[in-house]
């Protein structure tokens, strides 16, 4: 396997799918010899040609409608959101378009092989314009998939089930780990399932769970929870639409006890689906509350990110506090 880092692994997952559909497109703005603000399209424009690999005007709106223009033809549709705070213009296209094709024409047509990537989330201070985490607001929109991934592993093999998936699927990709997460990745083509949460570490304790950048959050959490004799089970929902109920009830029925992290705010995040859908399937084996541990229920700050972002002391403080409960 090779080391890569998260912008070349999903990088391989667009070069196997273009190479594997001729009428697979990518486009967004600045995705063409540029390779996009971050360059993760880097090179693919040289290789397959400016018919295939183009730049957009600067309209969410219009690169989703085109999008589902194409898939609705049955191409593979490629579409990059520059960040996904800029998500929003494109919002009527996606919640009203793309997740109700395949509903309203009674399974006639669908947009399927439509695919949204989009960079979330802070750790670059690009203030409250280029930091957001908005995947709760697509969590809410029947007819979608919402993946999110935790490192280049993860990226590549979650991109590729993203693209072969028979819905539309917004693959949220956190920035802040673009660069920073490196790891062995295959170079051939594999896919990793869709909807299935990942337990990456068992415990006795306490189930913490996240996704996305989260992750490396509560991991290390969980080790300085270790050296003071708490045992923690570390869970990565991978999928938050569908999300994996069944693991994370097994999880917290053994350990009686959940904190779920991540960077959106506390108000209306997905937590708060997980900590209600939890509770009703394990109530009587909970030995405490469920607690969250989120960002602020504040615009995203631009001097104060670290004080925004959840942290490994703000997740070991909730360790403790399920714990003494």
């Amino acid at each position: 396997m090779a080391k890569m880092n998260m912008l070349h692994a999903i990088n391989s997952a667009l070069d196997i799918t273009m190479n594997e559909h001729p009428q697979a497109c990518i486009f967004g703005e600045d995705v063409g010899y540029f390779g996009g603000v971050f360059r993760a399209t880097s090179g693919l424009q040289e290789k397959y040609g400016k018919h295939r690999v183009f730049n957009t005007p600067l309209t969410e709106q219009g690169i989703l409608g085109f999008a589902n223009g194409l898939a609705a033809f049955g191409a593979p549709a490629l579409a990059e959101i520059q960040f996904a705070d800029y998500i929003f213009p494109a919002f009527d296209q996606i919640v009203n378009e793309a997740a109700k094709f395949r509903y309203r024409s009674g399974n006639e047509f669908n947009v399927g092989n439509l695919t949204i990537r989009t960079p979330y989330g802070g750790g670059i201070a690009g203030g409250l314009y280029h930091s957001q985490s908005p995947e709760a607001y697509f969590a809410h929109t029947p007819g979608l998939k919402v993946v999110v991934p935790r490192n280049p592993y993860q990226a590549k093999g979650l991109l590729r089930a993203s693209i072969k998936d028979d819905n539309p699927v917004i693959f949220f990709e956190p920035k802040r780990l673009y660069r920073a997460s490196i790891g062995e990745v295959p170079e051939e083509d594999y896919s990793i399932e869709l909807g299935t949460a990942e337990v990456v570490q068992e415990g006795a304790d306490i189930t913490l769970l996240a996704w996305g950048a989260q992750m490396e959050i509560i991991e290390d959490a969980a080790k300085q929870a270790s050296e003071q004799g708490i045992s923690c089970e570390v869970i990565d929902l991978r999928s938050i639409l569908p999300w994996d109920v069944e693991t994370i009830a097994k999880s917290v029925i053994k350990t009686g006890r959940l904190i779920v992290s991540h960077e959106a705010p506390i108000t209306n995040g997905f937590g708060a689906e997980i900590a209600a859908t939890i509770q009703q399937e394990c109530f009587l084996h909970l030995e405490s509350p469920i607690l969250r541990v989120c960002g602020l229920d504040t615009p995203y700050p631009l001097a104060l990110e670290k004080e925004y972002v959840p942290d490994a002391l703000k997740v070991l403080a909730a360790i403790k506090q399920s714990m003494d409960f």
